[in-house]
């Protein structure tokens, strides 16, 4: 029968293994710092600054305009003008520059005339996810241009040539700034909680085999749930503590807005929490072996947290098999909840398919710790 005493005896008696072991303590809160603040200010798709050069062949008030909307925009900084096209080119190669503008001779001609003009921009392809964001930004930058330009000629004539133009007033919700960080940080938050509470777990079972001292709780009238639970709730409370530290510094350090409930965020991570420690528990009662059940731990808590739950990788650009794949990790499911829950506001009943994936994976993990350490022992 449970037994309520046993189990704080067992609790008690897993945090004096912690506390004695004060090295893997510090690690399981420094960890998450460091990953916080690592991934925070490293992990940034916002470009700001892209170095560019400019061959400016026209030389005119109005090719002059066109380089000013570049260098007094967040997004460029014309570092210098060339003579020649040869100049540019080599400064590219050399990476002093990643994008350049070539405006021809012919250009303010063309603009005062109405008539169709074209500036050939050059971007570094070696790097496809800065080009790529660097052509958007050049289009979008283009377009003020334009949309500057017929400005000037209907004050100036008092008609816009070509008729009426539908101006487009882009919005991005939930996030307006469209800052990465906003996205980066609650991926960040499933990191540390998979790694941290798996490693930890993955080693506390194993350290009993490996002690010998496991021969000693079978002979007690431990149960297999007190044994289970026991080991658990340690360290339930050191990442409830790890996800407290990182919810505190998304905030206070990069302003990641809160618009969910906290307590349903901290309920959901809870849930997250309680499967993926008793995942660590499977692996530290099968391996039985400390340094491998830590490295499988590692290994299979962080490689899909981080490229199968759609925190860096958008899940629906992936080809079909890896998409179907990415179901059976949970940390899908409980990035998406931390999204909506942080950037949208959204309630349980908006998140609730996701909420009730995680329910079972944990309920799942937690009848298999016990079901495998059943088996172990007899």
């Amino acid at each position: 029968m449970f037994s309520p005493r046993r189990l704080k005896a067992m609790v008690i008696k897993e945090f004096i293994h912690i506390i004695r072991d004060w090295r893997s303590l510090f690690l399981a809160i420094a960890i998450p710092v460091m990953l916080i603040l690592l991934f925070g200010y490293a992990l940034n798709t916002d470009l700001k600054n892209i170095p560019t050069g400019v061959v400016d062949m026209s030389n005119t008030p109005q090719s002059r305009e066109l380089i000013s909307i570049f260098d007094g925009s967040d997004y460029f900084s014309v570092k210098r003008g060339y003579a020649s096209y040869e100049q540019l080119q080599q400064d590219m190669r050399m990476k002093r520059i990643l994008t350049g503008v070539i405006i021809k001779r012919d250009f303010a001609d063309r603009v005062l005339k109405n008539e169709e003009t074209s500036v050939q921009v050059l971007i570094d392809g070696s790097d496809a996810n800065t080009g790529r964001q660097a052509l958007n930004y050049i289009q979008a930058l283009s377009m003020i241009y334009n949309t500057q330009i017929k400005a000037e000629r209907a004050g100036l004539t008092g008609y816009t040539s070509g008729g009426v133009q539908a101006a487009v007033v882009p919005r991005a919700w939930y996030n307006q700034g469209m800052v990465s960080t906003y996205m980066i940080v609650p991926g960040i938050l499933a990191i540390v909680m998979a790694v941290i509470a798996a490693m930890l777990a993955s080693v506390t079972v194993a350290r009993e085999w490996e002690t010998g001292t496991m021969e000693q709780l079978i002979s007690t009238p431990v149960r297999r749930l007190e044994l289970t639970f026991g080991k658990v709730i340690p360290l339930y409370c050191i990442g409830l503590a790890d996800v407290i530290i990182a919810v505190g510094l998304g905030r206070l350090v990069f302003g990641v807005p809160m618009r969910g409930n906290p307590a349903l965020l901290f309920f959901v991570a809870t849930i997250f929490l309680t499967g993926v420690l008793f995942f660590g528990l499977v692996l530290s009662i099968n391996l039985k072996k400390q340094v491998l059940a830590n490295q499988i731990a590692i290994v299979t808590g962080f490689l899909p947290t981080l490229i199968l739950s759609g925190f860096v990788f958008t899940i629906a650009n992936m080809p079909l098999p890896i998409r179907i794949l990415t179901h059976v990790f949970p940390a899908r499911y409980f990035v998406s909840m931390l999204k909506s829950i942080y950037l949208k506001g959204v309630g349980l009943e908006m998140i609730f398919l996701n909420f009730l994936f995680l329910l079972i994976y944990t309920g799942l993990m937690v009848l298999i710790a016990n079901k495998r350490l059943k088996m172990r022992l007899n």
